[in-house]
Formats: structure tokens, C-alpha cells, sequence
């Protein structure tokens, strides 16, 4: 199994983005995570296309796009217009989501599904033949630096047990909360791509990344 990590770049130093992006890519981060909220679906705001097009020329790693927002149909298009190459979408926030994915597929884009700690992964049931990535949300979404929910390891085991029966290699993906120190044990669960925010940014950018690609290949 690859383990890939995504350093979320609500964390890093709006104002030295780029280099910001930069650093934790020559460290060896194969995906960039962009959190993309709109103040309705999550409390917070962050930022939208004209940000994601605008780092998008400085790195040619994975643009990871986490939509944080009500009726995410309606930005898909632009969304991967700007550089996304995986579109995650929220179970809670789409009203018709088999047409979302179609959508994120159509466009070009991997498609991603994301649940909050308190949704069952049940709920996914109709569509889990269909997605690229689920995304477990091992905190509630809108603000980083929070403390990771144990119970959300349930849902990752249930995840891989149900990929592995179908013998489908969708990608499982833990947001929040998530350290150097908690990894070993979230991908003892199943999951495989790893959000990590203020783990990576929260200090030296560069090391914190090689620390957790280091980790990933004691794994192996």
C-alpha cells in the first residue's frame, strides 16, 4: 500500500505560500491539501479559486481539494479549472450526490467523498463502488489544530474491510488531528493518505514532512 501525505495548506504562512508549498514538495509531500470553506457549510472562510490558481504553477504535486461548502455541484467545474487533480465533497453537503460525482469525474477530476466523525460510513453504501478517496474526518471540519476523535478509527477499519472484500484500491484518507506521533496507528487502521496541517506547519515544514515520509517507509 503507498502512504501519501497531504500537508494542508490552511496552516501554512499565507503570506510565503508558495514557498510554503514548495518546501513540504522537495520534502517528499505527494499530495497538497486545499481546504476551501465558505462560511456556511463550516463556521470558517478560507479561500477559492484565484488562490489555488495561483500556487498552482509553483509545484506539479497532487492538488487535493477538500470542498467545505453548500451545494459543492455548483464549483466542480471551476474548481478544476483552477488545478485540482482530486475534488473531495462532503455526504452532508450534497443533496444529490451520485450527480456530484458524476460531475468530479466528468470534469477530469479523481473524486473524493467525505464524512464527518458522526456520520455512518453506511450512508455511503449506494456510492463507494463509484469514488477514488473516502475521507474520514477525524475532527469536526472548519477549524485546525483540533484533537483527534478515536471513534473515527472505526469507520477507516470498516472502510478498508469493505475495499479489500471487493478487492478495490480506493484510497482512504484521515483529516485532523493527525501527528507524527498518532500516524503509525491510523494506518494500522487501513487509511493510507494522511492530512496533517499544523504537524507539518507548525514548525519546521521541511523536517516535520521528512519525519513523516521516514515513518511511511518503516511502514512498508
Amino acid at each position: 500500500m503507498e502512504y501519501i501525505l497531504a500537508p494542508s495548506i490552511l496552516a501554512a504562512d499565507f503570506g510565503n505560500l508558495r514557498q510554503d508549498v514548495k518546501t513540504v514538495a522537495e520534502a517528499g509531500a505527494q499530495y497538497i491539501h486545499i481546504d476551501v470553506m465558505d462560511g456556511m457549510f463550516v463556521p470558517s472562510i478560507s479561500f477559492g479559486m484565484p488562490v489555488i490558481k495561483s500556487i498552482r504553477s509553483c509545484t506539479d504535486k497532487v492538488f487535493d481539494v477538500h470542498m467545505m461548502v453548500e451545494d459543492p455541484g455548483r464549483y466542480v467545474e471551476s474548481i478544476r479549472a483552477a488545478g485540482a487533480d482530486i475534488i473531495t465533497v462532503h455526504q452532508e453537503a450534497c443533496t444529490h450526490l451520485d450527480r456530484v460525482i458524476g460531475q468530479i469525474k466528468a470534469s477530469g477530476a479523481k473524486a473524493g467523498v467525505a464524512l464527518n466523525p458522526a456520520t455512518p460510513v453506511s450512508t455511503l453504501e449506494c456510492v463507494l463502488d463509484q469514488v477514488d478517496m473516502v475521507l474520514v474526518m477525524s475532527v469536526n471540519p472548519g477549524f485546525g489544530g483540533q484533537k483527534f476523535i478515536p471513534y473515527t478509527l472505526d469507520k477507516v477499519r470498516a472502510l478498508r474491510q469493505y475495499f479489500d472484500r471487493k478487492g478495490l484500491s480506493t484510497d482512504i484518507q484521515v483529516d485532523g488531528g493527525v501527528s507524527a506521533a498518532n500516524v503509525k496507528e491510523i494506518m494500522l487502521a487501513g487509511a493510507n493518505v494522511f492530512v496533517a496541517g499544523s504537524a507539518v506547519f507548525g514548525g519546521d515544514a521541511a523536517a516535520r514532512t521528512k519525519e513523516f515520509v521516514e515513518i511511511f517507509s518503516s511502514m512498508q
